[in-house]
């Protein structure tokens, strides 16, 4: 017996309609609710995610610089003044602390504000800076 491509059509679809239907079969508010559960959470800028995450105070200055500033500042990426070099420092730190801070929260030239380290404080940031120049 020959099967005509019409025929092979509507077999194609029947089996789809009846596997969604399947799937979908169970309509429990249990279930209903586990099939639209969020994937990910939204935080609006100074609201702080629930949960372990969430450190329990300021991170230290050596913990932000090995976490995010180290990438550029430890091989001195693109310009970036590298941990402890007095001579790539120097002309930052004659132009004052202020100014460095505000490069550094900020951004400028290369480095993004916050070194994107976008959920760091500022007090973070200065404490990563301080760990970069301490010694010099």
């Amino acid at each position: 017996m020959e099967l005509s491509l019409r025929q092979l059509m509507v077999a194609a679809v029947a089996a789809i309609t009846f596997a969604g239907t399947a799937v979908a079969a169970d309509m429990s508010d249990e279930a209903i609710a586990e099939r639209i559960q969020p994937v990910g959470s939204v935080y609006l800028e100074g609201d702080a995610p629930a949960g372990p995450a969430v450190a329990a105070g300021p991170r230290s200055g050596d913990s932000v610089y090995g976490t995010f500033c180290v990438a550029c500042h430890g091989a001195g990426i693109m310009g970036a003044p590298k941990k402890g070099d007095a001579g790539d420092w120097g002309p930052r730190l004659a132009k004052g602390n202020d100014v460095l801070t505000d490069h550094a929260i900020n951004g400028f030239n290369a480095m993004p504000a916050k070194g994107s380290c976008m959920d760091c404080s500022d007090d973070e940031i200065i404490a990563a800076i301080n760990h970069m120049i301490e010694g010099l």
